[in-house]
């Protein structure tokens, strides 16, 4: 067994405050303070999460540190988000982590947040296998759609990505057109199982091979909605199960096609996926169906991992700490950050 090495890490780019302590790789706590403050603006409001921040960040870092079992002094260094993310919300985590690390005299371990989603695949965890380099992850969020090839912890390269918007704001944009409250992704999910995916058909979009464009689906879902509601004003209450399976069957179809592309000119046959519309059901069910039809390897990390959470930037400053790739005390946050930064 490794000495432990134990990580506070911090993670605070949108509205989720989180804290998470590692023992080496393991998860020993995953503290996740959400923000309810946001669903009656209908998407997250920049300001509003900032100050949240402020007020979560010191009781969620002491309960994670209460449920390891461990003091600050136990610590060995503190990772947090540098980016991607609100700015605001970036600024609070990474005062706070500095402060920290200087007042411990102790390593700070800054964490790119799209490679974070990434290597949460590495928490070693029973049950879970892990992907061997290299491997492709499709990084589905509310804000990255991307297709990326992992050849090593930190060497990636984006293949494919989106060009308008990300997977997650198609399905809050669409839930939204049906009247569903904001965040829609997950409610989609939800009514999609009891409906027929093949009531309804969608235009997908005609991009590159590895590209992914979701403004002009989101458009066709909208044109369609309104026609139907011309002839009948309660179509969409009387069919909102088919229409969301209808939605969620076309969104899930261009990854596997687009990942099925994607096998195809890299020869990887080891696929993972990551961020947090890699919670949804059927996504997850047909990746599990392609290591037959394929044969694939696929790697799903747990639910809790695939939002934004602690962990995986645990994991990630932990892989940095046992390289040696320290950040310096003038470190500064970044909203724009891309995975292969």
């Amino acid at each position: 067994m490794d000495k432990p090495t134990y990580i506070l890490a911090i993670e605070s780019s949108c509205d989720d405050t989180s804290a998470a302590v590692m023992c080496n790789a393991k998860v020993l706590s995953n503290v996740v303070a959400n923000q309810d403050v946001h669903s009656k603006y209908g998407g997250v409001v920049p300001e509003l999460a900032s100050r949240a921040h402020q007020q979560n960040i010191v009781p969620v870092v002491q309960q994670a540190l209460a449920q390891a079992s461990i003091t600050k002094n136990d610590l060995a260094a503190i990772a947090f988000t540098k980016g991607p993310g609100l700015m605001g919300s970036l600024l609070v985590g990474t005062s706070f982590a500095k402060s920290m690390a200087l007042g411990l005299n102790i390593p700070l371990l800054d964490v790119n947040h799209m490679q974070a989603h990434i290597l949460a695949h590495f928490i070693d965890e029973e049950g879970t296998k892990q992907p061997s380099f290299p491997f492709i992850c499709l990084t589905i969020s509310g804000g990255h759609t991307q297709i990326v090839k992992v050849s090593n912890y930190f060497d990636m390269e984006i293949l494919g990505e989106t060009i308008d918007d990300a997977v997650g704001e198609a399905f809050d944009k669409s839930a939204k057109l049906l009247g569903l409250p904001y965040p829609g992704g997950p409610l989609i999910d939800k009514y999609a199982q009891l409906g027929n995916p093949k009531a309804y058909s969608f235009t997908k979009p005609k991009v590159g091979d590895l590209d992914f464009s979701f403004s002009g689906l989101k458009t066709g879902i909208l044109y369609f909605i309104q026609k139907q509601q011309r002839v009948n004003p309660n179509f969409v209450e009387e069919n909102l199960n088919d229409i969301c399976a209808s939605i969620q069957y076309t969104i899930v179809e261009i990854f596997m096609d687009k990942l099925k592309n994607a096998v195809k000119q890299t020869g990887i046959k080891q696929i993972a996926i990551a961020g947090g519309v890699s919670a949804n059901s059927e996504i997850r069910k047909r990746l599990m169906l392609a290591e037959k039809h394929f044969g694939w390897s696929t790697y799903i990390p747990k639910f809790e991992y695939t939002t934004d959470n602690a962990a995986m930037i645990g994991v990630t400053g932990y892989l940095k700490f046992i390289n040696n790739i320290h950040a310096d005390i003038n470190v500064t946050a970044k909203a724009r950050l891309k995975v292969t930064d």
